[in-house]
């Protein structure tokens, strides 16, 4: 009995400890809610929200990761959404070469079939983030023109990776927005070069931890990334910043007689 006092007492514990460090404080929250709230939120305002939670340096990647593209006009590059997760790794498999056309050809269809594949995409829905972390596999082109305008059509809203991306010039006129480590971008095909390590679990890509559910925002200040269990709180703060913001500098658009923009609208 006295023994089983003391684990409850333990588990008691473990939760108040829990519930005070905010990690069970929050209710569950869909991810459409999720996009609701943070719909048209910046980096800067939900840096800001996180700052206000206690999450200093917290969710920042490094500003190697950056915007692949710009648009000033319609912000058309950033984004807002919901951590969809995979990591590929180098390979170690020994690899025929050279082969003939048609025998390259079976093994090319079979390395992205079974060891390269993208069975991440059933899961993407409209809001959807593809976050790779494809770090050390070197000069590889996990992410082409194709893939990227596929993964838009199942829902994604953008895809962060910390580098293999090919088709660049294709990504840019397609107009999708990625963002990514420019000096990391990758060339080669898969095939003979990387594996599918994990879907849907943790990875890390600009330094920050990344979720599957964590909340996901981009522009042209880079990534952050929002805990899920603190999303609803930072959101709440970030919402007030920016409307402070934006009233703030329409007011100085209006004395300085600028024409008003949608960044004050």
């Amino acid at each position: 009995m006295k023994r089983f006092k003391n684990m409850a007492t333990a588990l008691l514990l473990m939760l108040a400890v829990s519930m005070g460090n905010g990690l069970q404080a929050q209710e569950t929250i869909t991810d459409e809610q999720l996009l609701n709230l943070y719909a048209g939120l910046r980096v800067a305002d939900v840096c800001d929200g996180m700052d206000m939670v206690g999450l200093r340096d917290v969710g920042t990647m490094d500003a190697s990761i950056e915007p692949l593209w710009r648009d000033v006009e319609t912000f058309g590059h950033r984004f807002q959404g919901i951590a969809v997760t995979a990591r590929y790794v180098p390979t170690n498999k020994v690899v025929k070469n050279p082969m003939e056309k048609s025998e390259f050809q079976k093994w090319e269809g079979s390395w992205y079939n079974e060891i390269s594949s993208e069975p991440f995409v059933p899961l993407l829905k409209k809001g959807s983030v593809v976050v790779l972390d494809v770090q050390g596999d070197g000069d590889v082109g996990s992410v082409g023109s194709y893939n990227a305008l596929m993964w838009m059509g199942k829902g994604a809203c953008g895809i962060v990776s910390n580098g293999g991306i090919r088709d660049i010039d294709e990504v840019v006129k397609e107009k999708i927005p990625v963002y990514l480590n420019y000096m990391e971008r990758g060339r080669g095909i898969r095939p003979g070069r990387n594996e599918i390590e994990s879907v849907n679990k943790p990875v890390t890509v600009g330094g920050v931890l990344v979720r599957p559910g964590d909340v996901i925002v981009a522009d042209g200040d880079g990534v952050i990334v929002v805990p899920r269990e603190y999303a609803k709180q930072v959101a709440a703060y970030a919402l007030e910043i920016m409307n402070k913001d934006k009233g703030a500098r329409k007011d100085l658009y209006q004395q300085l007689d600028m024409p008003l923009d949608n960044s004050v609208q």
